[in-house]
């Protein structure tokens, strides 16, 4: 396949105007991938795709209607979707669970849990129809520990996570791999959401002692979605700079 291993192959990145999913996106498109940058931000979106040759949807994944939309959006631009990387997330406030208030702890579960189940289920049938696909859910480190004053943040990661098992088991009998990677933090805008005392914490956990770059997400990423990954499905794979005990 050379260097266009995914030449043929229409992706959608969730999140993909900025950050890991931007990261994804140039390196799946590098790869001969036809991308769309699915995002709430749709001038965001357009300036993003403009400038490594994608196409934008404006996308609620918080809204199922809004994530079926945009598969159909995409269809019609760019052909069937036979990858999915789901990049967008929120960080959520950062407090101990006795403060933390309900209206922010929904906000992170209906982005980062619900927003990957509505375009997991909508994704899928198309890919079980055709018989291929590659889905790679981007979890996090917190969502296998558990960081102090980020319980919804951790709560909607160890989701994913499990989501990410059960549908790969469901879907074991096809060639569709669905995997999850849990990286360290990496320094995008998601920093702004949160305390310098918190990415502190988070800095000291890791052994390497920095944070992952988001090229070296889009790396592993683009393995896991590509042809080569045919038998590895429901896996967790560990980005975290040696902090992972599990």
């Amino acid at each position: 396949m050379g260097d266009t291993p995914l030449k043929d192959h229409v992706a959608i990145v969730t999140g993909g105007a900025q950050g890991i999913g931007y990261a994804v996106a140039q390196k799946l498109i590098a790869q001969g991938a036809s991308v769309a940058l699915w995002d709430m931000d749709a001038d965001l979106a357009t300036e993003a795709a403009s400038t490594i040759g994608a196409v934008a949807v404006a996308t609620d994944i918080t809204q199922l209607a809004s994530v079926e939309a945009a598969l159909a959006e995409t269809e019609s631009q760019i052909g069937p979707v036979s990858i999915a990387v789901n990049s967008a997330g929120i960080a959520g406030p950062n407090m101990p669970v006795s403060e933390y208030a309900e209206d922010d702890w929904k906000r992170v579960i209906d982005i980062n849990l619900n927003g990957t189940f509505h375009v997991n289920r909508t994704v899928v049938p198309g890919m079980q129809e055709r018989n291929y696909g590659r889905i790679a859910n981007i979890a996090s480190i917190a969502g296998k520990e558990g960081n102090p004053n980020a319980s919804a943040y951790s709560a909607s990661k160890a989701g994913v996570i499990a989501l990410t098992k059960s549908l790969g088991k469901e879907l074991s009998d096809f060639n569709i791999a669905v995997n999850c990677i849990t990286p360290a933090a990496a320094r995008t805008r998601i920093f702004d959401q949160m305390t310098e005392e918190h990415i502190n914490y988070m800095l000291s956990k890791i052994p390497r002692g920095r944070f992952v770059k988001v090229e070296e997400v889009a790396d592993m990423i683009s393995w896991m979605v590509s042809p080569a990954n045919s038998y590895t499905t429901g896996a967790v794979f560990d980005l975290s700079g040696g902090r992972a005990t599990y």
